[in-house]
């Protein structure tokens, strides 16, 4: 979940729904599409993104890039 329209290079704004959050706060979605990362000089896209406006950090979700086929690497 992104709440940065500008890190979408991709956005369906007729994509339309509800979210609860892990804190039950719920929100709307106003839109969903890709957003590029670039991590250790390697491009990723992460597609599926929910554009929530209200949103004040990025929410990322590590089970959801597993599904995809991503190997998860946390180094302190």
């Amino acid at each position: 979940m992104c709440g940065d329209n500008a890190m979408f290079y991709e956005l369906n704004k007729e994509f339309g729904q509800l979210v609860k959050l892990g804190n039950n706060t719920r929100m709307t979605v106003l839109g969903k599409g890709k957003v590029n990362l670039y991590l250790d000089g390697i491009h990723h896209v992460v597609t599926d993104v929910f554009y929530i406006p209200e949103l004040k950090n990025n929410l990322l979700s590590v089970g959801q890039l597993q599904e995809k086929g991503l190997a998860i690497l946390i180094k302190s």
